[in-house]
C-alpha cells in the first residue's frame, strides 16, 4: 500500500505559493491548488509547480451542469493538473462529464462530504433530518463509483468504512489531516496520518500542519516518518515518478 502527501498551498499569492514549493524541496513533490490561491493567480501557478518538478492536484470542486463540468475539467488537465475534485452530490452524469474531460492523465475525484460539516450543520444545509455522515458518505461514494470517478475526498472518519464497502475500487483522498496535539482550526473531523493510512487512504493532505509549523520541513519529515510506521517506505513523499499512482 502506498499513501501520498499532499501539501495544501493555501497561501494568497504566487510568490508565497512557489516560496514554500522551493523551501519544501524533495520532501514534498505533490500540491494542492485551491479557490483562494488559483482565484488569485490563474493557470501560471499550475506552470510554475509543474516546471519546479511537482505534480498538482488542483482542488476547485466544480460543481455544474455537465458539460460546463466536462469543458472546466479538459481545462484544468491542459494546463497541466494531475487530479481534479468535483461535488459527488452533482451526481452520476456530471461525474462522468468530468471523467471524459479529464482525459486519461488526469484524475477525478469526487468530494462526499466535507471535514469541516457536522451532522447539525449537514442538516441545516441539505433541510432534511440529521443524516448518519458514514452512511451518507456512502451513499455519494457510490454515485461517484458509477459515474467513473478515480476516487473520493473523505474525512478519515469514514474511510475505513468506504475502504471496506469499495476496497480499492475508488482511491480515498483523506484531508483534515492533524499531528498530535496540533490545533483542528475549522476543521472538525480531523485524524493523524497514521490513522487514515491505516484506513485505507491512498493520498492525505496536509494543510497548516505543514505550512504554518515553525519549520515546514520539519514538519513535512514528521508526517513520513509518521506514515512510515504504518505503510512502510512506500510512504516516502518522493518515492514515485510524476506518472506513478498508488
Amino acid at each position: 500500500m502506498t499513501v501520498i502527501p499532499i501539501v495544501a498551498l493555501d497561501v494568497p499569492t504566487f510568490d508565497d505559493a512557489l516560496g514554500l514549493v522551493h523551501y519544501l524541496g524533495d520532501s514534498c513533490r505533490f500540491y494542492k491548488i485551491g479557490s483562494e490561491l488559483f482565484t488569485a493567480t490563474g493557470p501560471r501557478i499550475v506552470a510554475a509547480i509543474r516546471e519546479a518538478g511537482c505534480r498538482v492536484f488542483l482542488d476547485l470542486k466544480f460543481h455544474d451542469i455537465p458539460n460546463t463540468v466536462q469543458k472546466a475539467a479538459a481545462s484544468a488537465s491542459r494546463i497541466g493538473a494531475s487530479m481534479i475534485t468535483v461535488h459527488a452530490s452533482g451526481g452520476e452524469a456530471m461525474i462522468r462529464a468530468a471523467v471524459t474531460g479529464s482525459g486519461a492523465d488526469c484524475q477525478v475525484f469526487a468530494v462526499t462530504v466535507l471535514t469541516s460539516l457536522d451532522p447539525p450543520s449537514l442538516t441545516a444545509a441539505w433541510g432534511r433530518p440529521t443524516p448518519d455522515i458514514p452512511l451518507e458518505t456512502v451513499r455519494l461514494a457510490t454515485i461517484a463509483a458509477k459515474g467513473s470517478a478515480a476516487g473520493v475526498v473523505c474525512s478519515g472518519h469514514e474511510a475505513p468504512i468506504l475502504h471496506a464497502h469499495f476496497g480499492r475500487t475508488l482511491k480515498l483522498l483523506v484531508p483534515g489531516i492533524r499531528l498530535p496535539g496540533s490545533s483542528t482550526d475549522d476543521q472538525v473531523r480531523t485524524v493523524t496520518p497514521e490513522r487514515a493510512a491505516a484506513s485505507g487512504a491512498s493520498y492525505i493532505v496536509l494543510g497548516r500542519t505543514v505550512t504554518k509549523a515553525p519549520d515546514p520541513v520539519v514538519a513535512m519529515e514528521a508526517v513520513v516518518e509518521s506514515l512510515k510506521s504504518v505503510v512502510g517506505e512506500t510512504a516516502e513523499p518522493n518515492s514515485f515518478t510524476s506518472g506513478a499512482e498508488p
